[in-house]
């Protein structure tokens, strides 16, 4: 589906603000366009059966397989999410399912995910032993920060119950700007190893509890109850990135 095909499927190219530069206009358009190739949209009765499933597999896409940069991928989301938003407000379809699909971060500090390419990601993430709690827990920690892009301290601050389900996806609840806390939908393998990790801790119903927590015998004065030190999730890291 070349560009033109695609803006026609689309709606026509009214849908970009008419305040927006023709270079961006241009970007959008090649965007929506990508869009439409990967799920080979052709008709707009093809393109209103998109849902955010769809959506969070074409930024996975992107991100995983194609090695797009995260602006990127954060210029495609903004395009297609702009798209929907145009179709919402004429009534041609229900919902925006690209609205709530979080956008990779471009210059997170603290983060993982930068430092690594993503073949090197990929090592990391399967370098911990999958048989003992410390690498179940391990490769639990290391999907929420490479898969998902929390820092180290984000990551050591989780609850139990910030693992939920929203909308019918798996989500991690995560401070917003302004102290807000929002909801953001996980990629499925960082989803599935939270849940092979609970389910070998046992501490799955603690729903107020640490949700990642030291794995050596608590010393002598010691809550066993207690967050890992954001500290120790920086050594893991680098741990693993050596093996």
């Amino acid at each position: 589906v070349g560009g033109g095909q695609g803006a026609s499927v689309a709606g026509g190219r009214g849908w970009v603000g008419g305040g927006t530069g023709a270079r961006t206009r241009r970007a959008y358009h090649n965007d929506v366009a990508h869009f439409m190739r990967t799920f080979n949209i052709q008709t707009p009765e093809e393109l209103r059966k998109i849902d955010h499933r769809a959506v969070m597999a074409w930024e996975r896409l992107m991100r995983e397989e194609q090695g797009s940069q995260a602006s990127t991928v954060r210029r495609r989301l903004a395009a297609l999410s702009s798209l929907f938003a145009h179709l919402v407000k004429f009534g041609v379809v229900e919902t925006n399912p690209a609205r709530d699909v979080e956008r990779p971060a471009i210059n997170r500090r603290e983060g993982m995910t930068l430092a690594f390419s993503q073949q090197q990601a990929r090592k990391i993430l399967d370098a911990p032993e999958h048989n003992t709690l410390r690498g179940v827990r391990d490769r639990a920690i290391l999907a929420v920060g490479l898969q998902v892009g929390f820092r180290r301290a984000e990551i050591a601050s989780l609850k139990v119950g910030d693992f939920h389900m929203n909308r019918g996806y798996d989500a991690l609840k995560v401070m917003r700007k302004g102290g807000k806390k929002g909801s953001l939908a996980i990629h499925p393998q960082a989803a599935q190893r939270i849940r092979d990790y609970l389910a070998l801790a046992k501490h799955g119903d603690d729903i107020e509890g640490p949700l990642f927590r030291p794995v050596k015998e608590h010393r002598k004065g010691k809550e066993p109850r207690r967050n890992m030190d954001p500290g120790d999730i920086d050594r893991l890291l680098h741990k693993n990135a050596r093996s």
